[in-house]
Formats: C-alpha cells, structure tokens, sequence
C-alpha cells in the first residue's frame, strides 16, 4: 500500500540537502481489519502543520513514519461488528485520527485527550487506505464534498479552541496566526458571536483571507505597534478572548499584554519542546486574573465540527490539490508557505454526493 512518510530525519526547511530532511512514498503493508474497523479507500489528505515535526523527529525516529491524519474517503469494507454507527460500504466519511481506548482513568474520567493507550491505534492515512475503529469514523454531509471533508479534523481543533475559550457572546477576540488552524478558528469565532474580531498575521495575503472570512480588523505585528493598535480597536479595554494559532516563540510573547484584565489566554499550536517563556504571575495571574490554557487533540469535538463545517468557507484551504505521486511536491509546496493548505489526493475516487 503506497503511504505518504518520513524517510529520513531533518527539517524540512534545512538549506543543507545533506542534512535536510526526506518525504517519500513508500510501500507499507495493509492494516488489518478487525471485527469493529472500517477500511476507507482515501480520497484527500491534507498536510497539517504538525507533519514536519515529524520530520524533525518530534515524535521518534524510527523511519519510515508513515503521516496523514487529516483525510476523507469512501467505505470499502466493514468488520463484521461495525455497524452500530449505521455506516454502509460507500459511504463518504472523514474521521479522527485518534482512538481512544475508553477503559483507562483519563477516559473514564472525560479526559479522552489524556487516554493512556492513544499511541496504540496511529494508523497513518495520507495512503491508499486506512482502516480505522468504527468509533473514529464520521458520514460526511451531503453537502460536504470528500475535498472538503479532509479537513474535519482541523475544523474539531477549531471547535476545542472555542470551547476551551468559554466564549460569550459579545466577547471581544483576536487570533494570532493566519494559518489554515488560525482561519478556521477566525470562522468558529465569528459564529460563536464574537465581536472586534481581529487577527494578527504577517503576511499579508493572508491577512487579506482574514478579512475576507470575518474578521473586522488586522494587525501586522512587523509594520505596526501591536499594543497601540490592539489599544485602538479595543478602546483601551484588551481582548476578552486571546487565541495562538501561530505556534511562534516570537509572536506569543506579547499576547498576554492585549488581553484584558479578567480575560482567558488558549495557546492552541505546537511549539518547540525546548521553548520557555518568562511569565510575571504578579502582572498577569495577580493583577490581571488571566486564565491561561492549551490544546492538545480534540475529543467530544468531532460531532459539533461536523455540524458546523458546511457553514465554513473552505475554498481557499483547498485550493491546492498534488497527486499522491508527488508527495515530496507537495511538501515543498508547503514548506514555502505560497498557500494556505495543501492537500493531497490519494485515489481518484468519484464523489457521490
């Protein structure tokens, strides 16, 4: 089975080609299918900001590490005892990536995010198939395309944000980071009732796109004084809800100073493992009473995720479609950041929607 994945470890951004790290497609044996699995036959995956940690070995070295977890396809095949979610062969379906094993504390406590066993079940499907447990796996509305589809999972990031935000309507939101899980929040957080909406970002393209999805207001953290203009927009008060989506040492340093007293800071994104940053607990838990919190993965989100993704304007993230066979393009294509979201399609498969 030709799968997406690390064949050699390194950054992918590394000048060095003799130290760079490698994606290749590679030949990986089928996975199982158990009594209570699906086997889906992979329309599209799309490449996660996550997938060049891997490369960097953020999660092991052992090559080659299969990716992909955020995917759509159609049902091949079903275990004998996967039908209690009504699924059928032919079905249009995304998932998570994730199993959780419901039998540990962290489970049983509703803390599925912890769950002891989550590494035991990571099947990589940025492939021909995959075959997951029927609890991982979504029917995909009619009005959802399977290109669309693939990003499920990063809608359900999107949502834990919100949910780990405690959002009011009315609140006063800005998100740093205008990559595909920065917009996707942005859309979110404008139906949650968010106002003052307001996204800092860099580039300007996709500061353009921000505005374009929602958001009232932009800031260019290089070319203007983000205090100031966090100030301006804010009148003076701070932002009652400050999101990172950014995943950037540099930029998450002053967000803490744009929220408002009372407020709740959620970094959401994955930061380098040896990166500390200084916090004042005097100026910002003492005086200012900030509620600061993470995301890791997303339980009890997917079912909302999909709720909410025919409502979400998606065209931009998928705009960028590379065959499996050039999967290394792919990557590159992502690396240099000329769009948004790249995604890959691993099968031709007719969309019967």
């Amino acid at each position: 089975m030709r799968t997406v994945a690390v064949t050699k470890i390194g950054s992918l951004r590394d000048p060095d080609e003799s130290t760079r790290g490698r994606i290749g497609v590679v030949d990986f044996p089928e996975q199982p299918l158990g009594p209570e699995d699906v086997r889906i036959r992979v329309a599209y995956a799309a490449i996660c900001g996550s997938d060049p940690h891997l490369a960097e070995g953020f999660f092991g070295t052992d090559v080659p590490i299969g990716l992909g977890h955020e995917i759509s396809g159609i049902i091949e095949a079903l275990g004998d005892r996967a039908h209690r979610n009504g699924l059928k062969v032919g079905d249009r379906v995304a998932g998570n990536f994730l199993r959780f094993c419901g039998t540990c504390r962290p489970c049983r406590e509703g803390k599925q995010q912890f769950c002891e066993h989550i590494q035991d079940y990571n099947r990589p499907g940025m492939a021909e198939t995959v075959t997951w447990h029927e609890s991982q796996v979504y029917r995909l509305p009619d009005e959802v395309s399977l290109l669309k589809g693939c990003l499920l999972e990063p809608t359900s990031v999107a949502v834990r944000m919100a949910d780990k935000t405690r959002l009011a309507v009315g609140d006063r939101v800005v998100i740093c980071g205008g990559g595909p899980i920065g917009q996707l929040a942005l859309q979110v957080m404008k139906c949650h009732g968010a106002t003052s909406l307001t996204m800092i970002e860099p580039i300007a393209d996709r500061r353009e796109m921000a505005r374009r999805h929602g958001a009232e207001h932009v800031i260019d953290p290089l070319g203007e004084d983000q205090q100031a203009r966090a100030d301006e927009i804010t009148d003076g008060c701070g932002y009652d809800v400050v999101i990172d989506a950014s995943g950037s040492p540099h930029a998450v340093r002053g967000l803490l100073d744009v929220a408002a007293k009372g407020g709740t800071v959620v970094y959401g994104a994955m930061y380098p493992e040896t990166f500390e940053m200084p916090l004042n607990l005097s100026d910002y838990l003492y005086r200012k009473e900030l509620t600061l919190t993470g995301v890791f993965v997303s339980p009890y989100a997917f079912p909302r995720a999909l709720q909410i993704l025919p409502r979400l304007d998606l065209d931009e993230l998928t705009q960028a479609v590379f065959p499996l066979d050039d999967a290394v393009g792919a990557f590159a294509a992502h690396v240099s950041g000329t769009y948004p979201k790249v995604v890959i399609r691993c099968n031709e498969v007719e969309d019967t929607r």
